[in-house]
Formats: C-alpha cells, structure tokens, sequence
C-alpha cells in the first residue's frame, strides 16, 4: 500500500448475511457491468477479424495487463525442478487395481539456501492400462488443511458434502483414466507472511515484492506446470491429455494454469468466483474488497490493490470473461453450486463470464455455451467446448463432476 500511495481499501462484504455489511444476494439489486472490456478489440480500438490476430496482437495485450494489474509477472528466471519417485504402491481404488507414486519436486535452491521449496505430487493410474492414459490433476488441500476444514463442520453438514456414489477417482478409474493430486501449498503458502517463503520467496531472495511481482495464484501455476513437466517422462501418463480441476480458490489457479499453459487439454474450474470465472464487474457474492484484503491479497500481484483504493473493478483494463478466453480453445467447464450454499461463488457471475468468452473461441473454430440466458438449474450446458452447470448443492465441486466427465469423454481417449 505504501508503494502504491494508498492509506486505505474498501472493505468487501461479509458472508455472514446477518451483518449491516452482508453480501449481496438479490439479483434484482445487481447492477449491470459497466464497460466491460471487448476480448475482441485492440487497446487502439481495431477489431479482432482473424485468428493470426488474436494469437499474434490482443491476446499478447491480454497476458500483458493480467501481468501487471492483477496475476503478476513470472519472473525471467525461475529455478529448475528435479522430480524423485519417493514411493510405489500397488493397491486398489474400489475394484480397480491402480499403481500410486508418491513424488517431490525439489526446487533447485542453490541461489538461496535458507529457502526450501518441495512440491507434493501422487500420480495414481490404472495397473491393467494397455498404454499412457489420459490424467485428471487436482489442485487439492493438504491432508492438514483438509483436517483443519472438517473441524468447522458439523457431522451432518460433512455427511450433505460427502461424495454420493463413486468418488471422483472413481468415476475416472472406471473410464480407464488416471488422476492426480498436487498440493499448492507445498510450492507457495496459502497466506500474505509467506511471501518470503515459497518459490515467490526463494526467487526473490526473501525480499518483499514489487508491484508487478507475481502473487500465490501464478505461483501455483508454475507449479502446476512443473508437474506436467514430470508427466511427460513418465510412460504411463499421456501428456498430451492432461486436463485439470481445482475448487474454489483452487478453481481460480486453474483457470490462471490454463491461460499461461497451452500443454494442458481441458479444464474443470469449481466455484472460483471472484479472481476465477466470475467477472469482478459484477455485485454478487465476494467482492474486489474480499480478495484485496488481508486475508487474500497474497493471490495476487501488489497492483491489484489499486482497483479496490482509489479506483474500482470498473477501472479494470480486463475482466474474468477475457481470462476465460485465453483458454481457446482448449476446452473449459465451469460450475458451481446453488445460490443458498454457494452464492459467494456467483454462479450466473461465472456464467455470464463464459458467455461473453464465446466469441474468442468461435473465433478459433470452435463453439461457445450457444446461449446467453442463465439456465435453469442443474440444466447442464455441454454441447459446444465452454461448458457450464449449476448443481443444486453447496460449495463443493462433486455432483458435477459426472457431467464434467461426459464433456470430457468428447475430448479425452483411452487407449
């Protein structure tokens, strides 16, 4: 803040709908987005009439004011990982015999020694695969964080999130595929002290950042990268047909994972809301105030925090809809919950975001959601390459995950 010449933000409404501070949930008191940015005009005005334009002129333009104003920049050099297999299990998931590996990404550290960096990566495939299999990688919690979240809920409200059915794994499993897990944490801590730890910290030495300095959700881009750099010497992963999933905060890194790496295949981004699919030019749910303050300007660059001091997200020389886009046109599902359980998330936020990437991907050849009405809910939208459903539970990404896997199935093999 100091950098930036600003004494105080505004505060961002509260979850709790019992404040004087609530946050907005009543769609007839949303204000229609002002100035949203046109994915398909130039800074200079020009139109975007062909695809050598949008990959060689606005899409660079894109990267560059996500770069500066809102992700950060990647820094030129960033340390090399080195991958160790630390275990091999051969077990069962339900009825299916899989091969796990337990890895560690070691980050090369010999520039600052008092800063260790070790990504957590398990990679589970199917035992009887007859070649590389396609691979779903979550952006998970860490078994601490997921123990530390289970002791706010009650017995009956972890029972109403519970898988119903076949877990996640499972469902992949059963098409022949493989899954998963990274720990973000492990390559950035999830909060604003651990700037000078991490691979933010490590890269700078320490040091505080600068304005431009990339924040945790570039970070755990990287890092997801680096574990896609692993994938491609492993003989029983088909990198080509690596897609991606991540919930909530989770969500948002893998629509940023996607956007700065065209090696990922498809997307399931859950409830990312605000800095994720939603469009900050939207007063629904969480507000620009949330993620600029104490508790989660971490995810972002210093810059940031402009739009929530002396300007506002109608300042903002792009919105969620254009990071959607940067994903054409590869494909991209998005969902959420409903609006009682998962409304910080703003489901219609994301959807109207979505919509308003299709012209990028039509652009490209390829089909948008066809519909610009918000759908009713659980209606899933599946038929072109953006693909969205609003289920009827709260903030968890499982009873999507089967229509996920349907829209999948039109992009993914098994061999």
């Amino acid at each position: 803040m100091d950098l930036l010449h600003i004494t105080s933000l505004r505060r961002g409404p509260d979850g709790d709908p019992n404040s004087p501070n609530a946050a907005n949930y009543d769609e007839s008191k949303v204000t229609p987005p002002q100035n949203l940015p046109d994915p398909l005009k130039l800074n200079d005005g020009k139109p975007v009439t062909s695809a050598k334009m949008w990959w060689d002129q606005r899409r660079p333009e894109i990267v560059e004011s996500f770069d500066r104003e809102i992700l950060g920049r990647l820094p030129k050099n960033t340390p090399a990982v080195t991958w160790q297999v630390t275990s091999t299990a051969t077990e069962k998931n339900g009825d299916v015999p899989v091969i796990t590996k337990n890895l560690l990404g070691h980050v090369d550290n010999s520039s600052y020694l008092p800063i260790n960096v070790d990504i957590q990566l398990t990679l589970t495939t199917p035992s009887n695969a007859t070649g590389p299999v396609p691979v779903i990688m979550e952006l998970s919690w860490s078994a601490e964080a997921m123990a530390a979240i289970r002791k706010r809920f009650t017995e009956a409200q972890l029972a109403a999130l519970a898988d119903k059915g076949p877990t996640w794994q499972q469902q992949l499993l059963a098409k022949g595929w493989g899954y998963a897990s990274i720990i973000p944490t492990s390559i950035q801590p999830d909060n604003g002290a651990g700037l000078t730890e991490g691979i933010i910290g490590l890269v700078n030495k320490g040091q505080p950042r600068k304005l431009d300095d990339w924040g945790a959700l570039r970070a755990w881009a990287w890092g997801a990268s680096r574990a896609l750099d692993y994938f491609e010497t492993d003989k029983s992963v088909d990198a080509r047909q690596v897609g991606l999933e991540g919930h909530s905060r989770y969500g948002k890194a893998v629509l940023v994972t996607m956007a700065y790496d065209p090696r990922f295949a498809i997307a399931y981004v859950s409830s990312s809301g605000e800095s994720g699919a939603k469009l900050y030019r939207r007063n629904f749910g969480e507000q620009i105030g949330n993620v600029a303050g104490s508790g989660e300007y971490h995810w972002m660059a210093g810059n940031f925090l402009k739009y929530d001091g002396p300007l506002t997200e109608n300042d903002l020389p792009i919105d969620a809809h254009e990071l959607i886009a940067l994903s054409a046109p590869r494909p991209v599902f998005i969902g959420a919950g409903a609006t009682q359980g998962d409304g910080w998330a703003d489901a219609k936020g994301m959807f109207v975001a979505e919509a308003a990437a299709g012209p990028v991907y039509k652009l490209l050849g390829k089909k948008d959601l066809a519909v610009t009405e918000f759908p009713p809910i659980e209606t899933p939208l599946l038929d072109g390459d953006l693909a969205f459903r609003q289920h009827s539970g709260g903030h968890t990404p499982a009873p999507n995950w089967p229509a996920f896997l349907t829209f999948a199935s039109r992009y993914l093999k098994t061999p």
